[in-house]
């Protein structure tokens, strides 16, 4: 199992001030792209550090939404998504090809991961935007979340000659059909000590408890903490001790 954490979302004067203490503890740094936060300078910086930490780096990229920080579910047509999507990742690519490092897998962002999970035609275009910069340059991998349907999402992938990554959650709360818990909802993003009982069984039992108390299997290749919940540091320190 690895650990992976959403980084890079500083913008301007607005500071997520985890990145320096955190990217020691992670194995993926999965590094946004300017559509829902990370101005140059922070992409650069965000790069550096996982070059300097020997984290590998995945582009994260979302709807075009700074002011709801990729949070507001966005209707957009198939060919304008995947445009949108590889608008993104190649500005990281480029940027991590001046730090002399590579971008090696694409992990949506907010509401666009959300909602692929939840509609196939999202799901489709994802795939898509990722197969194609994958043919015309070097491989990328996807993450998506693992849920019941991996074996649904590997034949697609499979179809279109892309890796899947799958992931699940350690600091959100999973509903009955194995997706997040929306946001919205009280008790959705877990405390710290949840987060680290959620962690531990899902390394130790490759399972989950929903919100209404019953188990899931989960199987996953990498496990995530958000880099603005609170305690973020400690709780991803707490889960490289139960990784190692």
């Amino acid at each position: 199992m690895k650990l992976n954490c959403d980084l890079g979302e500083s913008y301007g004067a607005w500071s997520m001030p985890v990145e320096d203490t955190i990217m020691a503890q992670i194995d993926q740094a999965n590094i946004a792209c300017g559509f829902h936060a990370g101005d140059p300078l922070v992409m650069k910086r965000a790069i550096a550090l996982a070059k300097a930490n020997n984290v590998t780096i995945g582009a994260h990229p979302a709807y075009p939404d700074l002011q709801g920080f990729g949070r507001r579910s966005m209707s957009i047509p198939a060919n304008e998504l995947i445009a949108i999507i590889q608008y993104q990742v190649s500005a990281l690519q480029g940027m991590a090809g001046i730090c002399d490092t590579q971008v090696t897998y694409v992990k949506p962002h907010g509401a666009l991961y959300n909602d692929m999970m939840k509609n196939i035609d999202v799901m489709e275009a994802v795939m898509n935007s990722v197969s194609a910069m994958s043919k015309a340059a070097s491989p990328l991998a996807l993450m998506i979340q693992a849920t019941a349907n991996n074996e649904q999402y590997q034949r697609m992938a499979n179809d279109l000659g892309l890796t899947l990554y799958f992931e699940a959650f350690a600091d959100r709360r999973y509903t009955d059909e194995g997706l997040l818990q929306p946001r919205l909802v009280d008790g959705a993003v877990l405390t710290e000590s949840q987060a680290l009982d959620q962690a531990k069984q899902l390394i130790e039992t490759s399972t989950v408890t929903t919100a209404s108390g019953n188990t899931l299997s989960i199987n996953a290749h990498s496990l995530c903490v958000h880099g603005d919940t609170l305690g973020a540091v400690e709780i991803a320190k707490q889960i490289r001790q139960f990784i190692d």
